[in-house]
């Protein structure tokens, strides 16, 4: 297995996330630096994601996954994982990142906030007969891994739905987890508010491409301005904004990657390797 310069047999052992998959105590809220309203927000966040994406697990394969793939041949391009990376998969829903990634040898950490998609992406594991990947049902707002102990963090079309200092909590703390040279590679929905022309070719199209479904598209473009002006459940960052938190939070070798429409990817590398 591959582990950080200097770690002895032992240690590498007590930091491998596939081999200990429980990464902390049990936390009961998020991170003390955080203010008391901005613990409560990020804590009915964390209730509200975990019933949404619970009552999603069934039906996410045959559903909402399926117009994902051109993001998630991009994230898995981008990281270029092989035999003995280890990983963590952010939101890994029913394993669309996680299960290529362990069919090409890394060891992967499944990690998302709802029991049900972890049950399905191990299930999925057991069924292809890959005992390099473990699950662990934990919001990415409470979970902690040892310092430098993995070589890649992924995520695909899940950190949207966190709230923008929380994606910036994330960003630092994958920074520390990763070991010198380890990368961090980010598929998401990532649109801003129309601050740039990237943003308004994509809000033109889509109000274009809804406008002409009439009045069930009509209703789309009035839930969606609600959603994303607001703000609310769903919380997309631009590209831009995005390589400036992964900048802000001391990641190197930034790379953004258009996919189609709003998707992208972002990547960035942690320096001292």
């Amino acid at each position: 297995m591959l582990g950080p310069a200097g770690v002895s047999g032992r240690e590498l052992e007590e930091c491998n996330p596939v081999a200990n998959p429980t990464p902390s105590p049990e936390p009961t809220s998020v991170p003390s630096s955080s203010s008391w309203l901005d613990r409560m927000a990020t804590m009915a966040g964390v209730a509200h994601q975990r019933r949404v994406w619970t009552s999603r697990a069934a039906s996410w394969d045959h559903g909402g996954a399926t117009g994902l793939g051109k993001v998630v041949a991009a994230v898995l391009a981008e990281a270029a994982a092989g035999t003995g990376t280890r990983v963590v998969d952010i939101g890994c829903g029913t394993g669309s990142l996680s299960l290529p990634l362990a069919e090409a040898g890394a060891e992967v950490l499944a990690v998302d906030i709802s029991p049900a998609m972890i049950e399905r992406v191990e299930a999925a594991a057991r069924e292809k007969g890959l005992a390099n990947l473990a699950g662990v049902a934990r919001p990415v707002e409470e979970l902690d891994l040892p310092e430098a102990s993995v070589d890649l963090v992924v995520s695909n079309y899940a950190l949207h739905h966190l709230r923008d200092p929380d994606k910036a909590r994330l960003v630092a703390t994958a920074l520390r987890w990763l070991r010198p040279g380890g990368r961090l590679v980010i598929g998401d929905m990532m649109l801003g508010r129309g601050g740039s022309a990237r943003d308004r070719e994509i809000i033109a199209s889509k109000v274009k491409t809804f406008a002409a479904r009439g009045p069930a598209g009509w209703w789309r473009i009035a839930k969606n301005a609600v959603r994303y002006l607001l703000r609310v459940q769903e919380r997309p960052l631009s590209l831009d904004a995005w390589q400036d938190v992964l900048g802000k939070a001391g990641f190197a070798e930034i790379r953004a990657i258009p996919v189609v429409a709003e998707a992208a990817v972002v990547a960035g590398t942690k320096p001292g390797a």
